[in-house]
């Protein structure tokens, strides 16, 4: 369910408990002295088709232990829009400047409990890494490939929009995918 275990008001143990909501019963995580109620609702994560002179940028994070590469993506701050998210996620991870945003969709990304909303986001500038990130690749639209969860639903549908056919991973016998130049793959933070 989730991770939450104590009330963030009077610290009694959380349980799982069924109450009569507006949708009729529904089982979560409440507490049982004060009465609050653990919604666990899904956080809104920015990601970012980067396009850098006509390529997309996928970066590895530093982090990942195998060499993947992924849409630019970030958590949602207080006091900003999407809009601005999103420019600020691509600014401080790579250095670049957005010159054209627009939005490409929104998936849920239930295995994070994540609602990502993905902007194409045409860029200019030298690529700066922040610390955060191993390394870049910049690769024809054509040739990059998708999952099928996440980001990698979005970059299939902006390929589409493209009139690019996506090629997925699964979609590839294991031993090329072990190969493949380039994964899209969600962030893991």
């Amino acid at each position: 369910m989730s991770d939450f275990r104590f009330c963030p008001q009077c610290a009694t143990p959380l349980v799982a408990r069924e109450a009569l909501e507006d949708g009729g019963p529904k089982t979560r995580l409440r507490c049982p002295a004060c009465g609050y109620t653990h919604w666990n609702n899904p956080t809104p994560v920015l990601a970012a088709i980067v396009e850098l002179d006509g390529k997309v940028l996928l970066a590895r994070n530093a982090a990942w232990a195998q060499r993947m590469f992924a849409l630019i993506t970030g958590f949602m701050e207080a006091g900003e829009t999407p809009e601005e998210g999103i420019c600020r996620e691509v600014a401080e991870e790579t250095g670049l400047v957005v010159e054209r945003l627009a939005l490409v969709g929104v998936h849920d990304f239930q295995r994070m409990n994540q609602l990502i909303v993905t902007y194409h986001a045409v860029c200019r500038g030298e690529v700066r890494l922040s610390p955060e990130l191993a390394e870049y690749r910049l690769f024809d639209p054509a040739q990059v490939r998708c999952w099928r969860a996440g980001t990698g639903l979005a970059l299939a549908d902006w390929l589409r929009s493209r009139g690019i056919t996506p090629q997925f991973l699964d979609d590839l016998p294991a031993r090329d995918i072990q190969s493949a130049p380039h994964k899209d793959l969600d962030h893991e933070r």
